[in-house]
């Protein structure tokens, strides 16, 4: 699982301790499929949302550091594109060990922002409370500068951006990555992790709302 884990990691430019870091190149749009075209037909994708969409769960920001080197004036590398922090919302987090200490998370294999994660090697999982619908709203949208405005410092071991009261913040190295159908789930190893200030409810996404 490990040597798996390290040969992903490498393939899309994370660095690992054995070689320094590549750049990544532009992973391609993988053509997905529940089943074989002789198979029976899945569920129903709509059916499928509304039916899970009855388990409330709550709302995290996964955080990356900048990478590469800015050489132009739209902040990007040419080889590797934007190099600034990453990051995007996420409902699909959860504890998975307590020895050792790891968290999972999942992020569709489309997604523009993991690529930019998976180079870093490492991330922060900010965990929202009740007042921060609209910092989530920003960070669910494809695109643009998410951290335009946004309030952070960096995460004590990995520099990852830890978003000014979250409710609670997990700093970690990448562990493991594997398939899950037309997602990965990305395994973390938790280096440091604390509290906010101040204790606030949190923010919990159920049926397709805040609630």
């Amino acid at each position: 699982m490990a040597a798996t884990a390290v040969r992903y990691l490498r393939s899309v430019g994370a660095p690992t301790v054995a070689e320094p870091v590549e750049p990544l190149e532009a992973l391609p749009r993988p053509e997905l499929r529940a089943v074989a075209d002789d198979e029976r037909a899945p569920v129903d994708q709509g059916e499928f949302r509304r039916v899970l969409g009855n388990f409330a769960t709550g709302v995290t920001v996964v955080t990356a550091p900048a990478t590469g080197t800015i050489n132009n004036e739209q902040g990007t590398d040419a080889r590797t594109g934007p190099v600034g922090p990453a990051g995007f919302a996420c409902q699909s987090f959860s504890s998975l060990s307590l020895d050792p200490p790891l968290v999972c998370f999942m992020v569709g294999r489309t997604s523009s922002t993991w690529p930019r994660i998976a180079r870093a090697g490492v991330f922060c999982v900010n965990v929202l409370g009740a007042h921060q619908g609209e910092l989530c709203r920003g960070f669910a949208v494809p695109g643009g500068d998410k951290f335009a405005g946004v309030v952070f410092d960096a995460a004590p071991v990995t520099g990852s951006p830890r978003l000014a009261d979250a409710t609670a913040w997990i700093d970690c190295t990448i562990h493991a990555v594997h398939t899950g159908g037309d997602h990965l789930i990305v395994v973390g190893r938790v280096k440091a992790l604390g509290t906010g200030a101040e204790e606030t409810a949190p923010l919990v996404f159920h049926k397709g709302r805040f609630v």
